[in-house]
């Protein structure tokens, strides 16, 4: 949604006096390859092998090493997981630093790591904890499009990993940067890369329009049969995205007490199960805490927050959402990090976020995932009508100089919905650029 600004310093005369242009986004459209270019696997570590592996099989061209006459990268893959000691930390530095500077536009440098919470040696949890620190820092630095995020493997978790440096060296992965995942031992692999979610039931909230339609649409490219669920003022625009993509509308009030009865009802009696159910449905009332009545900052709790809690009881009771399911919620950056004249929104956002983390160890043992994505500055219709100097900010301060558009977001709900994705739960992913607040 470009406007005036945008228009300024994209044109022909900006770019020739060197007004820094954004660098158009590469995004995952299917049967593109995983990364364009080589791909450098380097660092001794405990996942460098079958990640070679990997990616060989997914007809990716890797190398070991890099000089002055190799091509352009596409992404540089560096596992630390097996680092014991400050020391080691400087392959980060020997074998990061030439490959960096051979990386071609929009490319990729994931680092794997091992969970410091699973290790107990103070040296040893040092080391690994500094490989956060580095990543972050690096995306700050990288241009042209290019992203640096982190995989931290808890105990043997090559599926996880698999999956994840699969997700963030792809186009998914567009507007994720300075990112950390955590993936556990659970096993989770598909043998579908086209159409991975397909046999899947999803319910998607809040699908009549903006993000909530895009993560119907995405879902459904991935194979998923949607269920797309809004409030029945919006029941002209839900049909046309339930007919788009080939789903069901359900108009309904997620604040009404029978909401997850009447979800599970639908998808089950027209579809015969649930698999995934994204929690998108969510309103704004933005004021000054001062200035905030009593209607608005409990219409906001209650849609953003208590609305997800007992539609869970019933999502989550017999007949509701199946063996291996996924929650994925939306929860925002201001959750994370606040904003100004939205304390409502950040407390029901960061609500959000602790439901996620309590709710996933309870539902693990049923192959239940529960994750949360938290966007930035994504152009929709809404951040369109912000004033001019704000939403230049927004756009601006991140890693990526530009904002996000609803597919980023839906990108990393698909693929947190993905069977691969089975050992990341209980985690918050940004899909923020880098944002520069609460980074």
């Amino acid at each position: 949604m470009a406007d005036l600004f945008t228009t300024l310093i994209t044109s022909p005369v900006a770019k020739k006096v060197g007004v820094p242009q954004p660098t158009r986004l590469r995004r995952h459209t299917p049967g593109d390859p995983l990364v364009e270019g080589p791909v450098l696997v380097a660092g001794g570590g405990r996942f460098e092998k079958s990640l070679t592996s990997r990616l060989e099989e997914a007809g990716v061209t890797v190398v070991a090493t890099v000089d002055d006459t190799t091509e352009r990268l596409g992404a540089i893959v560096m596992d630390l997981s097996a680092a014991l000691d400050p020391g080691e930390l400087a392959q980060l530095r020997s074998i990061g630093a030439p490959a960096v500077k051979r990386l071609a536009k929009n490319a990729r440098v994931v680092v794997v790591g091992t969970d410091p919470a699973t290790l107990s040696d103070v040296g040893e949890v040092a080391t690994q904890r500094a490989l956060e620190g580095f990543s972050r820092s690096l995306g700050k630095e990288l241009r042209f499009g290019a992203t640096a995020n982190l995989v931290l493997a808890q105990g043997d978790a090559t599926d996880g990993v698999h999956s994840a440096v699969e997700f963030f060296l792809s186009g998914r992965s567009a507007y994720v940067d300075g990112q950390v995942v955590r993936v556990d031992e659970t096993t989770g692999t598909t043998d579908e890369t086209l159409r991975p979610l397909a046999g899947k039931v999803a319910v998607v909230t809040g699908a009549a329009r903006g993000i909530g339609a895009e993560i119907a649409a995405v879902l459904a490219r991935d194979g998923a049969t949607v269920v797309a669920v809004d409030m029945p003022a919006a029941g002209e625009a839900l049909a046309k995205v339930a007919n788009d993509v080939r789903g069901t509308a359900l108009q309904l009030d997620v604040t009404a007490a029978d909401a997850g009865s009447r979800i599970v009802e639908h998808a089950t009696q027209r579809h015969g199960r649930i698999d995934i159910v994204v929690h998108n449905a969510g309103i704004t009332r933005d004021r000054l805490f001062v200035n905030l009545d009593e209607a608005k900052w409990d219409s906001v709790i209650d849609v953003n927050l208590g609305s997800i809690l007992r539609m869970n009881e019933a999502i989550l009771g017999q007949g509701g959402l199946g063996e291996g399911g996924r929650i994925v919620c939306l929860s925002s950056i201001a959750g994370i990090a606040g904003n100004r004249g939205q304390t409502n929104y950040g407390a029901s956002k960061a609500g959000l976020i602790g439901l996620v983390t309590a709710l996933a160890p309870q539902v693990r043992d049923r192959g239940i995932t529960v994750n949360a994505v938290a966007p930035g500055f994504i152009e929709t219709e809404m951040t369109a009508r912000v004033p001019f100097a704000t939403r230049e900010m927004g756009r601006r301060i991140n890693s990526l100089q530009q904002g996000g558009l609803p597919r980023d977001v839906a990108e990393a709900i698909a693929w947190l919905s993905q069977p691969g994705a089975a050992a990341v739960t209980g985690q918050v992913l940004r899909v923020c650029g880098q944002s520069w607040l609460g980074a």
